[in-house]
Formats: C-alpha cells, sequence, structure tokens
C-alpha cells in the first residue's frame, strides 16, 4: 500500500493561511482538493454535526475517503447515524479500529477511561491514535480534512484554516464557523444533527467519557470526565504517523 511519509508535499502555511483566511468553506475543500487530489482524506467521528462537513466534502470530491475510528464503544445512535449519512451522501467510507477487541483491552488493561488522565491517554492512543495512524499511512495520505471549529474549546481557538501535524497538512475548512452557521446549513441542507442532540449532548464520542450538557458543566467538560478536551487525533504525536 502506498506511505504518504515517503513523499509529502510542502505547503507554504503563512501563504496559504492568508489566502484562505476570507475563503468560503467550499473554496477551501477545493484548494485542499486541487493541491493535494487521492491524497486527501476527511477524517470524521460522525458527532453531533458531523453532516456538515460531510455534505461539503462529498459534493467538491465525492469520492474522498471518509475515515471513521470506531473505538467499538461508541454510542448505537452513532453507528445508526453513520449508516444513515453513509447510505444519504454515498460516503466513501473507511471504519479503521484498534488492533485489539474492546473486550480484550479490557481483560488485558481493566476499564483504562476510569484510571485517571494517564489511563485515559493510554486508551486513546491504543484506540483512536494508532488506528488513525494506520489509516492514514494505509490510505497514502498526504493531507486530511477536519471539520474542528475555533468556537467548540480553549484547545481550538487558535488554529487557522490549514496547519500541520506531524508531517501531514490538516486542512480546517469550518474553523470559523458559529453555531449559528452550522445550524444554518444543516437547516438549508435539510440535514439531521446526531440523534443524542436533542437529548443535550453537544460533544459525543465513547458512550463512557460522554455526557449531556448541565448547569453545571461547560462543553468541553462534557467529554473525557473534564480532565481533557482532546482524545489525540488532533493534537502532534511527536512522530510522522498521524
Amino acid at each position: 500500500m502506498p506511505t504518504a511519509e515517503k513523499s509529502l508535499p510542502a505547503v507554504n502555511v503563512a501563504a496559504v493561511n492568508a489566502s484562505l483566511a476570507s475563503a468560503s468553506a467550499e473554496d477551501r475543500i477545493a484548494w485542499a482538493v486541487a493541491e493535494f487530489g487521492n491524497r486527501l482524506v476527511l477524517s470524521s467521528s460522525f458527532g453531533a454535526q458531523a453532516a456538515v462537513m460531510l455534505s461539503l466534502a462529498s459534493r467538491v470530491m465525492p469520492d474522498i475517503s471518509v475515515v471513521l475510528i470506531d473505538t467499538g464503544y461508541l454510542f448505537p445512535e452513532t453507528y445508526r447515524f453513520a449508516d444513515e449519512l453513509t447510505a444519504r451522501l454515498k460516503l466513501n467510507l473507511k471504519v479503521y479500529r484498534a488492533e485489539i477487541t474492546p473486550s480484550w483491552l479490557e481483560s488485558r488493561h481493566g476499564k483504562l477511561w476510569e484510571q485517571g488522565l494517564e489511563g485515559l491517554n493510554r486508551y486513546n492512543q491504543i484506540v483512536k491514535v494508532e488506528p488513525m495512524r494506520r489509516a492514514l499511512r494505509e490510505l497514502g495520505a498526504a493531507a486530511w480534512l477536519a471539520g474542528l471549529r475555533r468556537n467548540q474549546s480553549s484547545t481550538r481557538e487558535k488554529l487557522d484554516v490549514i496547519g500541520m501535524q506531524d508531517g501531514r497538512t490538516k486542512i480546517h475548512p469550518i474553523i470559523d464557523w458559529t453555531d449559528r452557521d452550522v445550524h444554518r446549513y444543516l437547516t438549508k441542507e435539510g440535514l439531521p444533527y446526531h440523534p443524542l442532540w436533542d437529548q443535550g449532548y453537544v460533544s459525543i464520542g465513547d458512550t463512557h467519557s460522554s455526557q449531556p450538557l448541565t448547569s453545571d458543566l461547560t462543553p468541553e467538560q462534557t467529554r473525557f470526565f473534564g480532565l481533557k478536551r482532546e482524545c489525540g487525533l488532533h493534537e502532534e504525536t511527536g512522530g510522522t504517523g498521524i
């Protein structure tokens, strides 16, 4: 299989950010497609507002590889949501999983997500980061699209339209979208939020570490027991693997 590590295109990040700062999400995706072609992938958790990026990207590049990392602990509603959007948008879905099953993981390590920040980090490395690293390598990805937005968390508020992560170009087409922008797009296109949105979930990951938003929580605290915001997929790993 092709490996993107052998030849990663050089990108002038500052110049591209300057040129795309006021561009539409569609134009940002079009730039990425023109620049990277079939070496461009889209990652999606099929979370609360995932339909936005899935719709935008598949319109510009219908056959783009959409990478879903299946931890084995996603909500039943997430699996059904993924099936619904895959059929509706005719997605080229690529599902990647850890090399160890959930049952074997728990037999070997216990419930890592209950073992504090160190356990959470180890869990995320095993079931999310390693499968994503493998996906990018096997799909020959030189760049990837992600639906991160600045107003989602403090860890994302300084992100630009494009950046670099472990040698690959990362493109955030809707980085400057507000919640209102998202709602307008979903309404205009007749696309759904994740089914758990109506139950108060604003950030949806695994069943054991996602909870609905309540008056005593901030949106960031609804994931990972408030110990952290990012699962590792959107953080530097110190290598070229992800």
